[in-house]
């Protein structure tokens, strides 16, 4: 139970309560503002230790007894939306609805996931590239990490349209943005600019820091894309299909499967699930890298 208890408020404090916040911004009594974060978190808590009940006690037996899946239901993994936000091709993978709520069949799951993994750690081995793709707030923080950790080009704010079909024009911008930033450093700003024009270059040097920041390293057109949530990045999915780039995507139920080359079906908008697949990407690549495929 406390590790139920544990996961509901990870979802109510890092998915529900920044929105709850901007709703309960709007009114004035603390006490009514106090009762909807309660309220929602005890029927998430409620929700959540129903869900995992019914798929322990009789949708998925196989769960209680492996290891693996266990931790993917840990992590969440297994919730989708509503029936009514599925894709008809995703059908395949879901197991069943829980309370409105489809659930994927974790055994598919790992059977994808394993597919991912393996096309992973080969483009890793044979010293390819990848980016990175989540913008999604939930996902910001582990694609930035892990890009980080493996030095991968990575996009965690807005997809900059061209940024695969128009690769060569997009890389002069980052060119222009990498001599403002060296120029700073040396000090070459002060000399060639007056106070005023030093200080919008300082400005404009964040802002494309923002832009470009994640894929200043990529120097040709990647290898692959590994998306969280294509739906979500449909713009990232269309670029890299008309160039016939493989496209390893975290898909929930409402996602065309067919838009991607390995689809790893699951719970694309909770951080715990991010976190868990992310963590995956990272370990093969790693493996990869080192030859140990």
């Amino acid at each position: 139970m406390p590790g139920l208890i544990g996961r509901s408020f990870r979802l109510y404090r890092d998915d529900l309560a920044p929105l709850l916040n901007k709703v309960g911004a709007v009114e004035k009594r603390p006490q009514w503002r106090e009762a909807l974060h309660y309220g929602v978190f005890l029927y998430i808590l409620l929700t959540m230790s129903e869900i995992e009940l019914e798929l322990k006690d009789d949708a998925q037996p196989s769960v209680v007894n492996d290891p693996e899946l266990e931790i993917m239901l840990k992590a969440g993994l297994h919730f989708g939306y509503s029936r009514s936000k599925r894709h008809p091709k995703m059908k395949p993978y879901i197991f069943g609805q829980r309370n409105g709520v489809e659930v994927f069949d974790l055994e598919k799951v790992r059977d994808n996931l394993k597919d991912a993994l393996a096309f992973i750690a080969e483009l890793s081995g044979q010293g390819k590239n990848m980016i990175l793709v989540g913008t999604k707030v939930a996902a910001r923080g582990s694609i930035e990490k892990a890009a980080r950790d493996l030095g991968l080009p990575y996009v965690s704010n807005r997809w900059i349209g061209g940024t695969l079909t128009n690769f060569n024009m997009i890389r002069k911008r980052i060119d222009y943005f990498e001599n403002l930033k060296e120029d700073k450093k040396s000090g070459a700003l002060e000399e060639k600019y007056t106070k005023k024009e030093v200080l919008r270059l300082s400005e404009k040097i964040i802002k494309l820091e923002v832009i470009f920041g994640g894929v200043a390293s990529l120097k040709k057109l990647p290898d692959a894309l590994f998306i969280v949530d294509p739906e979500e990045e449909i713009t990232a999915v269309r670029e890299a299909r008309r160039l016939s780039i493989p496209i390893i995507g975290l898909a929930s139920n409402d996602n065309n499967p067919d838009e991607v080359t390995y689809l790893i079906p699951g719970n694309d908008s909770s951080r715990a699930s991010i976190n868990f697949i992310i963590e995956r990407v990272s370990e093969a690549w790693q493996k990869g890298k080192a030859n140990i495929i």
